[in-house]
Formats: C-alpha cells, structure tokens, sequence
C-alpha cells in the first residue's frame, strides 16, 4: 500500500469546489489481492495484482454525478472533476439526492476495535500457500468415491480506503480477506456430481485447517451420488444454513428504503406489523470483531450503528441511506453503500437472525417427510407480490431422516407466508458476516416427478 490515499481524495475534493461544484465527494481505494489455484496436483493459475481506483461525487443544486478513474496522474485527475461537473450540470435535478449534513457526519472512531487489517500477514510466502492449496486438493481426492478435483484455491485481499466530502468528513480503513476453496467432482460418464467447499476469514491464521475444507467437499460431492427427484406435493423445506441467507436476503430487498421509496416491495406499508415469526428478530452489528462485513461509517460519512431491522416478528426498521430516509421523511440509519463510480444505495452488511432452540438434525426429525434444500439454481422474485419460485437441490427426508439426494425439482411459495411461518435452528456461524441459521419453512410446493 504505497499511495497517499487521504491527500488523492481531499485533493480531489479541493479541484471540484474550486470549479464551483456546490458540494463534492471523494473515494481513494487501493488493493492487492492474490489468487493461487492448483489442479491434477499442479500449479494451475497464479495472479498478483494491485489496483488504485478513485471516484468523485459532485453536486450542483439538486443535480450531481459520479466518474471513476483508476490513475493518479495530476492530468487524469484533472479531466475526471471537469467530466464529473460537465455531467452535474446536465443532470436531472433530485432534491432528495444531496450530501450529509455537517451534524450527520461521523466525528472520530477508532478502527482498532474493529481489528479489519491482519498485518502480521503481509509478507506472503507463495511456496507455503501452494502447498496449502495441494494439501487441500490431495485431501479431496483421497476421499472414497472422489474421482476428480475441479480445482483447490487459496485467494487474499488487502485493500486500503479513504472518504473525504466538502463538508469536512476525511477518514479511511484498511481491511484484510482470506480464503480457501475446494471443488470435488465424484463418480464418473454420466453419473457425476460436484459440490464445494470454502472458508474465508479476516485473519490469515484464523482459516481452518485446509484438509478439512478439501474433505468436506469431497464428503458432499459423494453424498449427491444417485440423485432422484421427489413427487410433487405440498411439504416442509428446510433451507440448509449453506442457503438460509438468501432467504433472508428476499427479506432485506423488501425493506430496502429504495424499494419502499418506489412503491415496489411485498411489504409496503407493513410497518409495525409481523413479518417473521415471534420468536425472531433480525439486528445488524457493523461493528464486530475481525468480521468482513464490519465499518466505522457508511458510505455517505454517517456513523453505522447496531439495529434491530425486525424485533420479535415485528418490522420496526427500513434499511436507509440518505436519499430513500429524506424521500421517506425517517432518520437515516447509516446503511449507505456504493461503488465509486455509482450513487449511494442502502444496505446492510452484518445480520444475525436470533437462533432457535434446535438443532437442524432436530428440525430434520420433526419435519418427517419433506426437503432439505442445499443449493438453489434461478430464481423468479415478484418484488411486488412475494410470489417466490426456484430450481433447488438437496436431500429427500422421510420419516425424519434423510433417505436420497435431490435435484431437478422446483420449491414454490409466497415470501410473505414463507417467512411468517418459518422456524429458525440455531446452527449459525458467528464467523460470517451474515449469521443466519438453517430456517424450516413448514409448507411450500415441491414440483418434481
């Protein structure tokens, strides 16, 4: 990390207001990421890169516009402000579209609470990760019934990044990822099935053991051997904590500010009232501990705070950024997100839905006869109605244990009574950014046979 990112930003800043920009924003963000795949117990791919990337936000009135570069050259600084206020100008005037206020901003923090940046990492040894990769790949193919590895990989993110505004908010973080993946194929012709598995972390030494990830994956991509496809019917679906978060992520599309604000969410006007079971309630935390999804403040320089979005089954919170809580007249919430080259969105990083008291092997038994979903292929949404439909691949339950693997079959329902009814376990990994745990929908369509 080498660049003076704080100085590129604010200096980015200084140019549009000394060319009249009513109010402006910059972002500087560098990163260095590497990607080591093995295959067949050889090198298979290497990639080492470094990027800069900067983006600026100006305003005019009610009209703005956003341009990325990615080149510090004091020329293309230049050219990228008079583009960005070339573009404001003929922007179409949106009243709800402005910067924070000067009282809105986030003051001071710390970032070593947040503990985001492994630095006892950054000297990577490429002999010892590939070998980290090969144990990973000789893992899965030692399994029984592993016929073939996809490809074993190990992946690293270092990345560094600043916010300045005209309004006097300058502050950035740095942040680390890592990663282990594995994809194991079993049987062979026409009876092969694949599956993977793959961990990532914040802290280098905070990733399992890499023999353990080749073997589950092996374990699963056998486990899938000789699929049937289930009869048609109506039965309990038990989405698997690998799949439960996109459940969940339907939810938070729902909620979205921006979703609200245009009128099209399945729960518009739902306020106050149920929309999960009583027992649950769905918070967000940016601010824990060494978890990818955690930050000090927003993309609009607003502090995050922690939140109950749903509290007990009930919706007491839209997810906002600034533009969808001025449309909407709430307070903003500190969820703005954004690329550097596109406006600010809401969205939420961190989740945790409140566990059950159950296992998921005891939600199994108590389904008796129904489907455990694993993976999920399409999707067909209508975000106005919450009719939900999707291609699934799982496991067949009866009598409360599982009997043969699923796929080819579709699960169908309607969001809203899905998740009125659904009943949580309490397997979520507190590692993940997002904690959701394995959900039992008690009734959908399964179309299969």
């Amino acid at each position: 990390m080498s660049q003076n990112l704080k100085k590129l930003s604010e200096t980015l800043v200084k140019k549009a207001k000394d060319l009249g920009a009513t109010a402006a924003e910059a972002m500087a963000a560098e990163n260095q990421a590497l990607s080591i795949e093995v295959k067949n117990q050889k090198l298979e791919k290497i990639e080492n890169s470094k990027t800069l990337n900067l983006g600026i936000r100006v305003f005019f009135d009610y009209k703005s516009a956003c341009v990325s570069i990615s080149s510090a050259n004091e020329k293309a600084l230049d050219e990228m402000v008079l583009r960005a206020i070339a573009m404001a100008k003929e922007a179409t005037p949106d009243e709800f579209s402005l910067p924070a206020n000067n009282d809105q901003i986030l003051k001071s923090f710390n970032t070593k609470n947040l503990d985001l940046y492994d630095e006892t990492h950054e000297n990577q040894n490429f002999e010892k990760l590939k070998e980290l990769t090969l144990e990973m790949e000789n893992a899965a193919l030692e399994s029984k019934g592993v016929t073939q590895c996809e490809g074993a990989g190990f992946g690293s993110n270092y990345s560094n990044f600043h916010f300045s505004t005209s309004n006097g908010f300058s502050n950035g973080y740095k942040k680390t990822s890592f990663q282990l993946f594995c994809s194991a194929i079993a049987g062979t012709g026409q009876s092969m099935e694949r599956d993977y598995a793959s961990e990532g972390r914040t802290y280098f030494h905070d990733l399992p053991d890499a023999v353990s990830i080749g073997q589950l994956a092996a374990t699963r991509a056998v486990a899938k051997m000789h699929p049937q496809r289930p009869l048609t019917g109506s039965y309990p679906v038990l989405f698997d904590q690998r799949i439960s978060n996109s459940l969940i992520g339907h939810l938070m599309s729902a909620i979205n500010g921006a979703s609200i604000a245009r009128g099209s969410s399945w729960l518009l006007n739902n306020m106050g009232e149920k929309v999960l079971s009583d027992n649950l309630t769905l918070s967000e935390d940016p601010t824990r501990s060494r978890i990818s999804g955690s930050r000090p403040f927003d993309s609009e320089g607003l502090p995050t705070t922690k939140k109950n979005f749903i509290e007990k089954g009930l919706l007491k919170k839209y997810i906002l950024d600034l533009r969808s809580a001025r449309k909407l007249k709430l307070k903003p919430l500190g969820n703005a997100y954004r690329s550097l080259s596109s406006t600010p969105q809401p969205g939420a990083g961190n989740l945790e839905l409140s566990p059950g008291s159950d296992t998921s092997e005891d939600l199994i038994k108590n389904m008796k006869n129904g489907l455990l979903v694993t993976s999920l292929i399409g999707s067909t949404i209508n975000q106005n109605t919450g009719d939900y439909s999707r291609g699934a691949n799982g496991f067949w339950v009866e009598n409360g244990e599982v009997v043969f693997p699923v796929n080819e079959c579709t699960i169908a329902g309607n969001l809203k009574e899905m998740l009125l009814n659904i009943i949580a376990a309490n397997d979520g990994k507190t590692y993940l950014s997002k904690v959701i745990p394995s959900l039992l929908v008690k009734n959908m369509i399964v179309a299969g046979g």
